[in-house]
């Protein structure tokens, strides 16, 4: 069995993330891409993501009906800072014998030294790298899957607060629920890079 791990804050989940995941599925072959939210970022600590329950819906809302997508909470039943390596033990422990691939994006790569227990974390999944473009597939570590394409989580709260639409960045159940409960109309989630 192959699984693919593709943890983040999803603040909100968009179309690039479902692009690269369906790309990851079906390139390196995969059993399942599991969508995994984070309660808090341990890179993002001094910002508060929207509230799990509702990043976690608009993941469900995304993934609804797509063969290959899963969603695992485990993460935000945790407390503190959500570490990717304790989900990854938590996935060997459950699949002993599957292959592990771990999704991680480009503009993370120069930061993954700072990771916690990162050489336990690579002993136990492969690394597979996003980028979105603007490298060339032979700039990046292998496996690598690349698609160009310019949308980001930043770049969707920073319309919602502008009020200029969303369409074709999100899903349109997730625009509607983004709508509905008013996310991303404060000015904090203005300035949060993000991919």
């Amino acid at each position: 069995m192959k699984i693919g791990l593709y943890g983040g804050s999803f603040d909100p989940i968009h179309h690039g993330h479902l692009i690269l995941g369906r790309e990851a599925l079906e390139k390196l072959e995969l059993d399942r891409v599991v969508f995994i939210p984070a309660a808090l970022s341990p890179h993002k600590l001094e910002t508060q993501p929207s509230p799990p329950e509702l990043r976690l819906e608009m993941i469900r809302l995304s993934i609804e009906n797509e063969p290959g997508f899963e969603i695992d909470d485990l993460e935000l039943h945790r407390k503190g800072p959500s570490y990717t390596v304790d989900t990854v033990e938590i996935y060997r422990k459950r699949f002993p014998g599957a292959g592990l691939f771990y999704f991680i994006g480009q503009d993370n790569l120069t930061a993954l030294h700072t990771w916690r227990r990162v050489d336990d974390l690579l002993k136990n999944v492969t690394l597979v790298v996003f980028g979105r473009g603007s490298s060339s597939d032979s700039e990046l570590a292998p496996p690598n899957i690349t698609r160009s394409f310019d949308i980001s989580s930043t770049e969707v709260r920073n319309r919602v607060a502008k009020g200029l639409s969303i369409r074709y960045l999100v899903h349109h159940r997730v625009a509607d629920l983004i709508h509905e409960k008013q996310l991303y109309l404060e000015p904090r989630h203005r300035l949060i890079n993000d991919p």
